[in-house]
């Protein structure tokens, strides 16, 4: 009786992408004999364990080169090939083919054997009365000689890994190892720094004031055996944070490809943010949900399916990207300066495999967090006469941001610039929660006795090191400078902390600067104060410089 001789090159046009194993050849010269078993290694780090299902059994031996050759195809079980046939023919192949051997030639023909049909495949099996074999990943297992089809299991599928298309495998003759391509999602986070109009890892911020965040989520190229894919930013708020306007302000676009930016909207002054989507980019925010936990610090933004949302399986195998943009401001709780911040924490969740579930969060596992981090500042401003340099109460005084707003007696600011603050007996007005940028200073009315300065006088307050790639690596640097009569005085930047002072002189004095002292440093601050100037308008300079101990995190 003669051989059927099974030959195929590129079959099962998967192996090739996913594990290069051996080729399968017509024999050239005479092999050794068959065994009935041969051994089979799964690597790698998708998953912990597999179900193994064998499609065809088959006589196999090693050939010339490391091809195997495979003889004597047949069915391993009918309950395998009712389970295949239907998704065979209605893939394309003949109803008239029947056969193991047909089967094997039509699914070697043209590279019929998609990472989707695989997946087709599997979940016909799963369904059906076929047995599997359980496989432990790194640990050799003997099997029946034969075509064996690979799939994850996904209870073994665990934080940072991901079930791929089932892989098919030619086991007999010399011991096989396969190692399945790793393929996860990645996800990082920004907030909008209004000073750049760009997201960066840590920025700082006025209390009250709309504060963009950004989500980004790559979904890697070549996830072909997915039939929908969908996943859910995870987004932990610390108390500093304001979750009430995340739901209504939440829009979520995706582009086609894992390659590229994702500048997916517009940026301006301000810190505003566009809602129309940049070229490339679909607007999803309809065909995603939003949820808010009842304590305000989580909420999860999870994506319709991605693979319709492109258009097809053949957008989505070249990857996507995922942006996901929303308004959570600081609020009256949060942390003043460096030391702790106001960060801010997501992760991915994603399918544990194109077989999971995706209808509720069993069927997913998740990415490693990523983080970002707001800062604000306290600025004290105290009102000092050059006699001394000692507190004056009673000056009126008019402090207006960089958006023209003026500060008012409760600590908020003034959008029609009309408002003014007046001095205590200490002589000092406190400008809480404030971003880095410049305060015009005017003085209306001076207290009795002393001369307000005429015009506009500026604080300016300055932090460096804020553009960085990871928030842990963040140094920032404080500065503040005043004009004339306005004096510098200390910086803290682990507090947030800034003193200046504004000299009056008294009534009938000659116009003069007088500086006064500047205050000593503390903690692990140093600071440095330029020398007095000597005419109207010069600028005095104090920097705070944070050396953060151990690369410390920010999280409270």
């Amino acid at each position: 009786m003669n051989k059927k001789v099974c030959s195929f090159p590129i079959l099962f046009a998967l192996l090739a992408l996913l594990i290069g194993t051996c080729a399968v050849v017509f024999p050239a010269s005479a092999q050794a004999a068959p065994t009935s078993t041969g051994s089979i290694t799964v690597r790698g780090t998708v998953a912990r364990s597999y179900d193994a299902y064998q499609i065809f059994s088959a006589n196999v031996v090693d050939g010339d080169n490391d091809a195997k050759i495979a003889t004597d195809l047949a069915w391993a079980s009918d309950a395998v090939r009712d389970a295949a046939l239907p998704v065979l023919h209605s893939a394309g192949m003949p109803n008239s083919k029947t056969t193991a051997q047909e089967a094997a030639e039509w699914l070697n023909a043209d590279s019929h054997l998609t990472g989707a049909l695989s997946a087709r495949l599997a979940r016909s099996l799963q369904s059906s009365d076929a047995v599997s074999v359980a496989l432990n990943a790194g640990k050799a297992s003997e099997l029946p000689c034969g075509y064996w089809l690979m799939v994850a299991d996904d209870d073994a599928i665990a934080q940072g890994e991901a079930g791929t298309a089932p892989i098919m495998a030619l086991v007999g003759g010399s011991a096989v190892t396969v190692k399945p391509k790793a393929a996860t999602p990645k996800v990082a986070k920004h907030v909008l720094e209004d000073g750049t109009a760009a997201w960066q890892k840590a920025a700082d911020a006025t209390v009250a004031d709309d504060l963009y965040w950004r989500l980004s989520a790559t979904v890697p190229a070549g996830l072909t055996a997915y039939d929908t894919y969908a996943v859910q930013f995870v987004d932990t708020m610390s108390a500093g944070l304001d979750p009430s306007k995340v739901a209504a302000s939440m829009r979520v676009y995706v582009a086609a490809g894992a390659d590229g930016g994702f500048d997916a909207v517009s940026t301006g002054k301000y810190g505003r943010v566009g809602a129309e989507p940049a070229q490339g980019w679909t607007d999803i925010t309809a065909q995603c949900a939003t949820k808010v936990a009842a304590d305000g610090k989580t909420f999860t933004a999870r994506t319709g399916d991605l693979i319709a949302a492109l258009g097809g399986a053949d957008a989505f195998a070249a990857g996507a990207r995922v942006v996901a943009v929303y308004n959570a401001p600081l609020n009256s709780a949060c942390n003043h300066g460096i030391a702790k911040g106001n960060p801010n924490e997501v992760y991915l969740r994603y399918p544990r495999s194109p077989f999971a579930d995706q209808s509720g969060d069993a069927g997913f596992t998740r990415t490693p967090s990523d983080d970002a981090c707001v800062y604000t500042w306290d600025l004290a401003l105290t009102k000092r006469g050059s006699d001394g340099d000692k507190p004056l109460a009673g000056a009126v005084l008019s402090i207006a941001d960089d958006r023209g707003r003026t500060l008012a007696a409760d600590g908020t600011w003034d959008a029609e610039g009309k408002a003014t603050v007046t001095t205590g007996e200490d002589g000092r007005v406190t400008v809480s929660g404030v971003d880095s940028g410049k305060l015009e200073v005017r003085e209306p009315k001076a207290p009795k006795g002393y001369t307000a300065f005429e015009g506009t006088r500026s604080v300016t307050v300055k932090a460096e090191g804020l553009d960085v790639d990871q928030v842990a690596a963040a140094k920032p640097k404080l500065t503040i400078t005043a004009e004339s009569p306005l004096r510098a005085d200390s910086a803290d930047g682990s507090t947030g902390s800034l003193e200046a002072s504004l000299i009056n002189t008294p009534t009938g004095t000659p116009p003069s600067i007088t500086t006064g002292g500047f205050m000593p440093s503390t903690g692990d601050m140093a600071m440095y104060a330029a020398a007095a100037a000597a005419v109207v308008g010069a600028a005095l300079i104090v920097v705070a410089l944070l050396v953060k101990r151990g690369g410390g995190s920010h999280k409270e």
